[in-house]
């Protein structure tokens, strides 16, 4: 079926909030550009024109966070922004808690969460987006800094009462975390790294979410282009030093080669359904109940227009079964290999 012929993408409600949005979002962390955990150079405006054709296409929601290319990201997105009429701009989620140490020469970010860096946080991102209240705040990852979660959930959720964010999250945080957030105030959502390479979600914060009403978006569906049916050892081996997955152990020796297995058992697949290697393993991770959308970064256009088709389709129960198969032969990372029947 030729894509356009599909019509609008499907869309689910994002746990408890008023937000419906399309089972995939644009991932703005690789047009963050060049920095210490950057995928190298991009084109400004090659990553504009995969905005702008992305939600063309129908997707409603763009992830980003502070931090990617130290607000570089943001303000590219902001830019997009400018250029889409008021009605059909697509919602705008990011992150915080993640913080440049000025005095750090390698410019390590520090993860922070007193209220003061938080509130400063929101205002430089509303300003870099260009938008007057954020739909989507996530804190990024646990703070190292001596606030507990009890401090730094604290002033989200008031942020989120004052009017400045419309839903508030975690992401990267354990159930544990996720129980102790949830006696201050509703988690709106929870972001964790998921794809059929890192499964360990699926365990414990998949099902929490489910009991709660959390609204799940998973990053790295396609574990950072290893199930993206175009890597290879080689591919691998000619990483530029300032793409960050050059000193990644998934890239790399035995773990890479584990990887690439569980891509090759999905190319039949994705020849059955006439759709790309990227398109299956994206909905790989939509065919769990628990997850709302995948957030799936693309630099190009045409990098889009390759996992767009994850949005539609259905894996059968056949076709998880052998990607199950291939994950146990592998060896390939950890978790649950299937969701439930």
């Amino acid at each position: 079926m030729p894509r356009d012929s599909k019509g609008a993408l499907p869309r689910m409600r994002l746990g408890r909030t008023d937000m419906e949005i399309t089972r995939v979002g644009f991932g703005a962390w690789a047009i963050g550009g060049d920095w210490l955990y950057g995928w190298g150079a991009q084109d400004d405006n090659a990553s504009i024109a995969a905005i702008r054709h992305a939600v063309t296409r129908g997707v409603n929601w763009i992830d980003t966070a502070a931090i990617y290319g130290l607000g570089h990201s943001e303000e590219v997105v902001g830019r997009a922004l400018k250029e889409i009429p008021a009605g059909e701009r697509p919602y705008v989620f990011t992150k915080c808690g993640l913080v440049r140490d000025p005095r750090d020469a390698e410019g390590r970010p520090h993860r922070v969460g007193t209220a003061e860096s938080l509130r400063r946080e929101v205002e430089d991102s509303l300003r870099r987006l260009g938008v007057e209240r954020i739909d989507l705040m996530q804190m990024h990852w646990p703070s190292e800094d001596g606030s507990g979660i009890e401090d730094y959930w604290q002033t989200l959720v008031e942020l989120k009462k004052e009017g400045k964010l419309r839903a508030v999250g975690l992401s990267n945080h354990d159930i544990d975390q996720l129980e102790a957030a949830e006696t201050i105030g509703h988690v709106d959502t929870l972001q964790p790294p998921f794809s059929a390479i890192m499964r360990d979600a699926a365990a414990a914060e998949l099902p929490w979410c489910a009991a709660h009403e959390t609204g799940v978006i998973v990053y790295s569906p396609m574990q950072s282009g290893l199930l993206s049916g175009q890597f290879s050892v080689a591919r691998a081996e000619a990483l530029p030093a300032n793409d960050w997955r050059s000193r990644n152990p998934e890239f790399s020796g035995e773990r890479l080669v584990r990887n690439l297995k569980v891509a090759e058992a999905m190319a039949p697949i994705a020849g059955a359904h006439g759709v790309s290697v990227a398109a299956i393993a994206v909905a790989w991770t939509l065919a769990w109940p628990a997850i709302t959308g995948a957030i799936v970064g693309a630099r190009s256009p045409s990098q889009v227009d390759g996992w767009l088709d994850a949005a539609w389709l259905c894996l059968s129960d056949a076709d998880l079964g052998a990607i199950a198969t291939a994950i146990e032969a592998s060896g390939a990372g950890s978790g649950p290999v299937r969701p439930a029947a």
